[in-house]
Parts: C-alpha cells; sequence; structure tokens
C-alpha cells in the first residue's frame, strides 16, 4: 500500500547531497516496471514506463526525494560537532533532537549551553546555530574522527507515527509522499506513457530538477509536492496558508513558481468531478521544483499536487493520511486525462 511505502521512505536517510540510500530504494521498486531508467551526475533517477497511449505531448512526473537536515562544519577538540543547515530548518526545533550522522549513522543528540548558565536575556531567545552542536558520546576530537568527519550529513532519527483521526506523523514527508505517490502509479498500469523524476537537491535550491527536465524535455509536468499548513491556534484566514482535513492543495503560484491556469483549472475539475476535497494555498509562500522545470528547454507547462503539513521540514510533521492517498489519486487522473 502507498501509505506504507511512505513511512519507508520516510525511514531512510537522504539528506540534500546524499539522496544514496533513497535512490537505491526506489531503483531496486522500479526495475521490474520501468522500460527506461536514467540517472545523472547529480544523482536524479528518471524512469519511463509506457501506457496505454502515447499522448501528443510528453508528460512528466517530479518528486524529490532529498529532506532537510545538517552538516558537519567543525569537530571540537572535545569531541562535539559544529554544523550548519542544509535547507531550511527552523533552528526552534533543533534543540534536544536526536540525529543520524554520516554513512555510519553515527547517533547524536543536539545541544546548547545549560540553561542555568545562561542569562535572563538569553533565555528569552532561540540559540543561533553556532552556539549549538551535536554530541555523539566522543571524549575528544581524535575519538570523533574515528566515527565521523567534517562535512558528514546528519538526518533527524525518529519514528513514524499513525495517531488521532487518520493522521500520520514522521520525518521527510516533505517529499517522501511524492515519491511514494510515483512510485505507486509505477507499479500499476498507466493510461498514457510518462517520465517520472525523483530529483535531489530541491531543499537548497531545486538544483537537481533543472538538470532532469533539460535530460527529459517535457511538454507538461506535474510536481508532487508538500506545503506548509498553518492551520494553529492564533492563526485566522490567509495566515492559515492551508490546512490538514481541507483536501490536497492546488497552489496557482508560490515565491519561485506562477503555475498554468490552464492545469490548475484541470486538476481542479478533476478533483471536484471526482469526489476528492482540495483546496488552494491562500499565501505566496515556499517554493517547488515546478520553477526550475518550467523555465527549461523552451518553457513547459507545469502544475503541482502538494499534500499539506504541519511542522514541516522538521522530525515531526503531520499530514492527514487520506490527503496523502488523495494525491496519488489525482496525479493518476490527470494521466488520464492526458491519455484523452
Amino acid at each position: 500500500m502507498m501509505l506504507d511505502t511512505m513511512e519507508t521512505l520516510c525511514c531512510l536517510d537522504g539528506v540534500s547531497g546524499g539522496e544514496d540510500e533513497v535512490r537505491d530504494y526506489i531503483l531496486e521498486r522500479v526495475m521490474p516496471y520501468a522500460d527506461e531508467i536514467r540517472t545523472d551526475p547529480m544523482g536524479n533517477l528518471m524512469v519511463f514506463k509506457r501506457g496505454a497511449k502515447a499522448p501528443e505531448r510528453r508528460v512528466l512526473l517530479c518528486a524529490h526525494m532529498d529532506e532537510v537536515g545538517l552538516i558537519v562544519t567543525d569537530i571540537t577538540a572535545e569531541g562535539y560537532l559544529r554544523f550548519d543547515q542544509a535547507g531550511g530548518i527552523d533552528r526552534r526545533v533543533l534543540l534536544g533532537k536526536r540525529v543520524h550522522v554520516g554513512p555510519q549513522r553515527v547517533l547524536g543528540v543536539v545541544g546548547c549551553k545549560a540553561v542555568h548558565l545562561t542569562t535572563q536575556e538569553q533565555r528569552k531567545t532561540v540559540p543561533a546555530m553556532r552556539e549549538m552542536y551535536i554530541d555523539i558520546g566522543a571524549g575528544s576530537r581524535e575519538e570523533a574522527e574515528e566515527a565521523v568527519a567534517i562535512g558528514d550529513l546528519a538526518a533527524f532519527d525518529d519514528t513514524v507515527v499513525r495517531f488521532g483521526d487518520g493522521y500520520v506523523k514522521a520525518k521527510a514527508i516533505d517529499d517522501r509522499v511524492g515519491c511514494a505517490a510515483m512510485l505507486e502509479l509505477l507499479e500499476g498500469e498507466l493510461p498514457c506513457d510518462c517520465w517520472f523524476a525523483f530529483t535531489v537537491q530541491e531543499e537548497v535550491g531545486c538544483r537537481g530538477s533543472a538538470i532532469a527536465a533539460e535530460n527529459i524535455e517535457p511538454d507538461v509536468a506535474l510536481v508532487l509536492e508538500t506545503t506548509t499548513a498553518a492551520d494553529l491556534p492564533g492563526r485566522e484566514g490567509a495566515e492559515r496558508v492551508c490546512a490538514l482535513g481541507q483536501g490536497i492543495a492546488i497552489p496557482f503560484m508560490d515565491r519561485q513558481t506562477i503555475y498554468d491556469r490552464e492545469l490548475c483549472r484541470l486538476l481542479g475539475r478533476l478533483a471536484g468531478d471526482n469526489g476528492i476535497p482540495w483546496q488552494t494555498k491562500t499565501a505566496i509562500a515556499g517554493g517547488t521544483d515546478g520553477s526550475s522545470i518550467q523555465r527549461s528547454g523552451i518553457g513547459v507547462q507545469t502544475a503541482a499536487l502538494s499534500v499539506p503539513v504541519r511542522n514541516i521540514h522538521s522530525p515531526a510533521s503531520v499530514a492527514k493520511i487520506s490527503e496523502c492517498e488523495d494525491q496519488y489519486k489525482l496525479a493518476r487522473l490527470f494521466l488520464e486525462n492526458m491519455a484523452e
């Protein structure tokens, strides 16, 4: 089932620039179903599968494999790791969190100066990342260097939990949910020929998708993504951006892309005609691989389907299970329309 696939993907580590574990899992899954597989020096995985029809226009579905995380920038004499962010992370979510560091998945804990050593003024602010460290239980720099190295990536270490009335909590829902939906499509019969791009380094500037789009040269693209839901206490109206339980988000614009109006209307109509709840975003925020795909070649008609996620870019991201499944359903309806 798609949800099981998503949960498996969320448990894999794939911080931007280190997506190997995720790509290897996806590659093993798609090999029996693919008609063509391409990779590139960036690390993108591009899969072509024939469907019942060959559409007049080349169709691309895209989701990114990478997740936000940390990168080691220094090792102190005492064996602590200094770090910076790989992708956009609210530093308020870091303190006390467990992480996996480097290819050996060394367990570490993010900490900072003990509270009893801080001033009253310092306690009113969130510590800067330069004031934090990762403790891997090493007693010296030399001991730490036996396990990790400067430049190693660190991913959040957390479990997947289904809870409440149909909710799921995990790290890396952004964008393993889109990857799971594409795997589900690839492993079934397709209504039309389609390219699938599992891209890298979206979280650090949509770098992989720019290369993938140049490789595939699509005419039409649909990006399967997530988006920030701020449906929290004290937030009203447009400040909420979108809300869990209100349906899949079909954005008309974000900070990097104005999505194709024709495709947005099509997706809204397909959702309405098939009883799939949907909403749009009420704030111009965030960005997706659609930005680089849209501007590739001579230009690409581009739209997005985004699953609303609370606490996005954190180890406690929360999504509605039904909306994860609806992303897959609406993407399939989109391909059926392309076949027509």
